[in-house]
């Protein structure tokens, strides 16, 4: 259990970490990556101005484009890389103006227009360019507009973001798996005391109990059929089965609860588990079925299994309905053996079934005796599932049944 807490433990702060370094990465980067696209269009507006003043001729002198206003400073004339093609409504390319780009030939410009043309679209990417389509009565006019630096800044900014955040989420990793065994000691040292003080509670209440479960024994020779006597007797073996169920959750709880493992028969377990509680349910006229498989194998602790087994049908005995159906089902899927205890019942809150495994709940929040037992029954089979490396499940689709599933 220890093993586990501090388990999860490193997997949520590392997952909380990844989280926000995950975020942070998408969001440095789509901030960056908006930005440098206003940029981009910004430019763009600025030289669709520029190119209608050129070819209005309006002004006695066309300005250099480190001139304009929208323009980043006097080496504009040389940073900004553009072309722009004009073109008829069928899309042929009428002219060109490549005053401000040398690397690019007729032919690929020819290209890059049908392609775009025919995509249909006004604005984008088309490999190092970004472009917009203007539409008028004439036919087109495509402005490129280089961005290959600002594609290589973009792309280097993601590659260094994600690097950092996987080296960050390592390196809280390796701190958090160094320091958590720190972070829990107080809650170890907790639950070390917890453990020894019902070991000890519990070794400390046998010798009163046995002495009470004598005196009953040889009070109940000289006043036979005493109800006082027979009561006595009934709430000692209680309590000493209490008490040994307390020692067993606590011993369950131990870094190794089972030292000696070995392979064993599990459909040999069941067989045996389960025909007592066979002729119980029908002694009380409810319906048992069950269906064992063969040969099944399990590595682990022979007799803790049947226990779990055991806490298992016994539930469903005790509180199908009069009449009501039972039913056993081990088999094994996938490599794993898979144990499902079946009743038909009365659920009033599915929502809590999950809290049946909770140690000392009980749905009877009167807790009375004639309505259930302690209420550390499922939190045993559920310490002896997780003591053999699986897990234990509780399902009720309509209220009227329960499922309680194994899987190792």
């Amino acid at each position: 259990m220890l093993r586990k807490l501090r388990l999860r433990f490193i997997l949520s702060a590392t997952a909380a970490f990844g989280s926000v370094m995950l975020v942070l990465v998408i969001g440095i980067n789509l901030l960056n990556y908006n930005v440098t696209k206003r940029r981009q269009d910004e430019t763009i507006n600025g030289i669709m101005e520029y190119e209608q003043m050129k070819r209005s001729r309006s002004a006695d002198r066309i300005p250099m484009i480190s001139e304009m206003p929208w323009a980043d400073g006097p080496e504009a004339d040389f940073t900004i890389r553009f072309f722009v093609v004009h073109c008829g409504q069928e899309g042929n390319v009428i002219n060109t103006s490549r005053d401000h780009i040398s690397s690019m030939d007729y032919d690929t410009i020819r290209q890059y227009t049908e392609k775009i043309i025919k995509s249909g679209k006004s604005e984008g990417y088309h490999e190092e360019y970004r472009y917009r389509v203007n539409e008028d009565e004439s036919g087109y006019s495509i402005i490129f507009l280089n961005v290959s630096d600002a594609q290589r800044f973009v792309s280097s900014l993601f590659r260094i973001s994600v690097i950092i955040g996987f080296v960050s989420l390592v390196s809280v990793f390796l701190l958090t798996l160094l320091f958590s065994g720190r972070a829990i000691r107080p809650y170890m040292k907790n639950m070390e005391r917890q453990k020894r003080f019902i070991t000890d509670a519990g070794h400390e209440l046998k010798t009163p109990l046995t002495s009470i479960s004598t005196s009953a024994d040889i009070l109940s020779m000289e006043y036979e059929d005493n109800e006082w006597i027979e009561n006595i007797r009934k709430q000692a073996n209680r309590m000493t089965h209490l008490v040994n169920n307390l020692v067993a959750l606590s011993r369950l709880d131990e870094m190794t609860p089972f030292p000696e493992k070995a392979e064993f028969s599990v459909s040999d377990a069941a067989w045996e588990t389960a025909e007592p509680f066979s002729a119980l349910a029908r002694a009380e006229g409810k319906s048992y079925v069950q269906h064992i498989e063969e040969g099944l194998k399990l590595w682990g602790d022979r007799n803790a299994v049947q226990q779990m087994m055991s806490i298992l049908l016994d539930n469903a005995v005790r509180y199908a309905k009069e009449e009501g159906e039972i039913r056993l089902d081990i088999y094994q899927k996938h490599g794993r053996v898979c144990i499902e205890v079946f009743n038909t019942c009365d659920i009033q809150e599915t929502a809590e079934l999950n809290r049946l495994f909770d140690r000392f709940y009980r749905p009877d929040e009167s807790r009375s005796v004639n309505t259930g037992g302690s209420g550390i029954g499922l939190s045993m089979a559920q310490a002896i599932a997780e003591a053999h490396g699986g897990k234990i499940k509780v399902y009720s689709t309509d209220g009227k049944t329960i499922l309680f599933k194994v899987v190792i």
